[in-house]
């Protein structure tokens, strides 16, 4: 079983540096929580992939400040719709 969940979380890490997606969006692709998403890439490949883990980080961090600005955004589309 850690041997799948191990293998989950690289497969993930490796989609996120690929895509540069956000937790929701490989959530969503991978049909499994974010939290658990989150988890797998911030706690588990620490221990298994270092290196992969900092470069994931990086991605995460980024789109984690510029969340505010997405979500501006589709509120604004939200609107724009509704008129």
């Amino acid at each position: 079983m850690n041997f799948i969940i191990n293998q989950r979380a690289v497969a993930l890490g490796k989609f996120i540096l690929k895509t540069r997606q956000t937790v929701r969006q490989v959530a969503g692709v991978y049909g499994i929580s974010k939290s658990t998403v989150h988890f797998d890439v911030s706690n588990r490949l620490k221990k298994i992939d270092f290196n992969l883990y900092i470069k994931v980080k990086k991605i995460l961090e980024k789109n984690f400040k510029e969340k505010h600005l997405r979500g501006g955004e589709a509120t604004r589309k939200k609107y724009l719709k509704n008129k």
